[in-house]
């Protein structure tokens, strides 16, 4: 059986413009048949979009976005869980760990913002616009609300890029200890958007204990997803595609539109299959 999916998307419950409910409406709208909600750090958003799923006759996939450190640069690790162990205490307490943390880390951003950029913007407010998860994206709107003539771009390749000073790393997680963590709770670990990772060799990353990889991403060149098919055949690696939908505004070029990337059958059916969807 074929299904037209999207595995990689975000809510408001962390960077994402849309509620768990309303995305799973706008997938309805791009006739999604299964989708992943993914937002970083958390797993709030879930139960709401698997009730929107079932009304909408849409199948959810509960899932994560895992913020790790690996080689002194951030690694993002997609976790699918094949049920309710997500639910765990454990889990949950790591998972309210790392986004208290986030809190933190946004507060020292505005300082260094100011420090270093002679940018003020109000970190109450910076907060309150958050909702859920805090992150960059948060940020970069409060800079542009302020008033600075900023393009969102612009902030993020030269005001909170990783080698800004302004730039606070996530709490941190190894790589490994955040591989390990999803295995422990029967999660389906995938290594997010390769073509992101800057520092090191994708086959080295290849020799961690990840079931899959993002091989098919928006802002993939052609040979990028050649070269990250080649290493999924090369490791007997899964291959996953997600679109990291966020917000579908014209101004957001980090990230696809819903449904913009597709896996082949072949890469769908072993992936449901690892996943026990069929």
């Amino acid at each position: 059986m074929y299904f037209k999916g999207d595995f990689h998307t975000h809510s408001t419950e962390s960077d994402g413009k849309f509620s768990p409910s309303a995305l799973v409406e706008l997938a309805k709208t791009k006739n999604i048949d299964i989708m992943a909600l993914t937002d970083h750090d958390t797993t709030n958003g879930i139960i709401a979009a698997i009730l929107s799923g079932k009304k909408e006759n849409i199948k959810i996939i509960p899932g994560i976005e895992l913020s790790t450190r690996h080689n002194n640069e951030s690694i993002h690790v997609l976790g699918y869980f094949k049920d309710d162990s997500y639910k765990s205490d454990k889990f949950q307490n790591v998972l309210t760990e790392i986004t208290t943390f986030r809190v933190k880390r946004a507060k020292l951003i505005v300082e260094k913002l100011n420090e270093h950029f002679n940018i003020i913007i109000d970190y109450k407010e910076v907060l309150k616009n958050a909702g859920g998860v805090v992150a960059r994206p948060h940020i970069a709107k409060a800079i542009i609300d302020a008033g600075y003539n900023y393009s969102l771009d612009y902030i993020f390749n030269n005001i909170i890029n990783e080698d800004s000073p302004a730039y606070v790393p996530n709490r941190k997680l190894e790589l490994h200890d955040g591989i390990k963590l999803l295995k422990s709770i029967n999660a389906l670990v995938i290594l997010a958007h390769p073509v992101l990772v800057k520092k090191t060799p994708i086959k080295d990353l290849m020799k961690f204990d990840f079931d899959g990889i993002e091989a098919i991403y928006p802002l993939n060149k052609k040979e990028d997803t050649e070269r990250f098919l080649k290493l999924a055949s090369e490791f007997n690696k899964l291959v996953t595609a997600g679109s990291d939908f966020h917000s579908g505004t014209i101004e957001d070029t980090k990230h696809g539109k819903l449904a913009s990337v597709y896996l082949e059958e072949k890469h769908l059916n072993k992936f449901l299959k690892a996943l026990d969807v069929i």
